[in-house]
């Protein structure tokens, strides 16, 4: 799944989630990955990029988490959303 950022920035971004079927000690899991993808228009998007990026390395961890909970807590018969 691809999101594109709709937000006033300088450049584009969009952030894309990946689910992988990995096998571990013979147990078929799945995997959640994501990547962020930033074009930058100009010298004001690189600046912005070299700021917020090492914030990543706090925000997207948190959010995959919360996503694989929350996932996780719907599949067990849970229609409405947490939080």
């Amino acid at each position: 799944m691809s999101l594109a950022a709709e937000m006033i920035l300088p450049g584009k971004a969009w952030l894309n989630f990946y689910v992988d079927e990995v096998v571990v000690d013979g147990q078929e899991l799945r995997r959640l990955r994501q990547r962020a993808i930033f074009q930058p228009h100009g010298l004001g998007g690189h600046i912005y990029w070299a700021a917020v990026y090492p914030f990543h390395g706090f925000v997207f961890p948190t959010m995959a988490r919360n996503i694989v909970k929350e996932a996780l807590g719907n599949s067990k018969g849970s229609t409405t959303p947490q939080g």
